[in-house]
């Protein structure tokens, strides 16, 4: 049933809030920082013009965010997370862009999805990229969103779908992988296979008018396999995704290095190939 208010009030902000699965370390946020427009946001392209007001929600290092700022100017964009690393990170990026003079307005903000330090109807598009997934209360997050977006602007979002992950050559260490990624996900309040459910939260939200989609990333090139698997092998090793597997008894020591040693051997055959679909919706105000 649609909800009836714009507003929704977070009764318990620990439970609301998760321990969000990857963690913040530095590789982490050099797999995020790979994320653009073109490769994580098609679907937003025909929605963006020359002075929209965008807040980009979970914008992590911040390089969807400043994409977005270059194809907004002079729009105001606003990129906001919950994480001061991630937040640190993005600033840094900006200084280091050359942005001056150029007409692009951005800044970056910590903040929090569920109670955005916005006026009502402030903004044209609230975008968000592998942000519902990771989030206890989505339909609240997104009445949230469609409360600051202007009569006529959208919330636009999209999410994996890790269930319906695929690879070539199999290799029963990977299965093992994504077993344990999804367990991890749900203990910390997540729902790693958002895509699919991302047209039921935007109803539940309160929005009639929603576009839903999909489109997927194809790592299938020597240097596209060399770069995900690389990630993910330091992702596994030393990023709080793999510190948690080993502290709750998900995984030994031992079992994580033995998936971080999958996905390199994966990267190194001819024939790798690998498949990411993302669920995509389009809620218009």
């Amino acid at each position: 049933m649609p909800v009836a208010t714009d507003r929704v009030v977070v009764q318990n902000r620990a439970m609301a809030t998760p321990r969000y699965t990857h963690g913040h370390h530095a590789s982490v946020l050099r797999s995020h920082s790979w994320r653009t427009v073109e490769n994580s946001a098609a679907y937003l392209l025909p929605h963006l013009d020359a002075g929209l007001a965008v807040l980009d929600v979970g914008c992590g290092p911040g390089t969807i965010t400043l994409d977005l700022a270059r194809r907004v100017a002079p729009g105001r964009v606003i990129g906001l997370d919950a994480s001061e690393t991630a937040i640190a990170t993005a600033r840094q990026s900006a200084d280091t862009t050359a942005i001056a003079g150029s007409g692009i307005n951005v800044e970056f903000v910590v903040g929090d999805a569920y109670a955005l330090d916005l006026p009502d109807a402030s903004v044209d598009v609230v975008h968000a990229h592998q942000v519902l997934q990771h989030l206890t209360d989505p339909v609240g997050a997104l009445v949230e969103w469609r409360r600051v977006v202007r009569p006529g602007g959208i919330v636009a979002a999209r999410d994996a779908d890790y269930e319906v992950f695929s690879w070539w050559p199999a290799d029963p260490r990977l299965d093992r992988w994504l077993g344990w990624y999804r367990d991890a996900a749900r203990r910390n309040g997540g729902e790693p296979d958002a895509g699919r459910q991302l047209l039921a939260w935007a109803h539940a939200a309160g929005f009639a008018d929603v576009t839903a989609g999909a489109s997927i990333w194809c790592f299938a090139t020597p240097d596209d396999r060399d770069w995900w698997s690389s990630t993910w092998a330091d992702r596994v090793t030393v990023s709080a995704f793999g510190t948690q597997l080993v502290a709750e008894g998900i995984a030994s020591e031992d079992d994580v290095a033995a998936i971080a040693d999958a996905f390199r051997e994966w990267a190194r055959h001819p024939d790798a190939y690998w498949t990411i679909p993302h669920g995509e919706i389009i809620c218009r105000r």
